[in-house]
């Protein structure tokens, strides 16, 4: 959805309207105390203020929030996207700046991965060990959870 229709959903396509808090959550996928708590770790700037002081954002929180909305699908923090958005307004940064960050999240990952595969190696192992029936304490899966970490 583009601010063009949001706006024509909202006030009839006034090219001064601005866009109210919930219809910037239903825009951007994200609920409306997800966009406070953005304000408040300084990632989406303090909107203005109608007179009876509701928040009112323009298309530039609705671009930035979707840039933070798909930051966070594919993996990076809130640090991480803080300091893309740092990067991504400054005019010095190249993209080069951008690339070694994509490449440590791909590192970050793979890791996940790793370390994903290794649970699922060790609770598959316990799966195919255990016959399905029988007293609890010989389940291999029960056991798996008792055990010590020197074990």
């Amino acid at each position: 959805m583009n601010m063009q229709t949001v706006l024509k959903e909202q006030d009839g396509g006034r090219a001064d309207a601005r866009l109210s808090i919930g219809a910037l959550a239903r825009a951007t996928g994200l609920g409306v105390e997800t966009i406070r708590f953005y304000e408040r770790e300084a990632l989406l700037p303090e909107p203005e203020r109608s007179a009876s002081n509701y928040r009112k954002y323009g298309d530039d929180a609705l671009r930035r929030l979707r840039f933070i909305r798909r930051a966070k699908e594919l993996g990076f923090t809130l640090q991480e996207i803080r300091k893309l958005l740092t990067l991504s307004s400054q005019a010095h940064a190249h993209a080069g700046d951008f690339k070694v960050m994509a490449l440590g999240k791909i590192g970050w990952i793979d890791r996940q991965i790793a370390e994903l595969q290794q649970m699922r190696g060790v609770l598959a192992g316990a799966i195919d060990a255990c016959p399905g029936h029988g007293p609890k304490e010989q389940c291999p899966i029960l056991k798996l959870f008792s055990e010590s970490e020197e074990a």
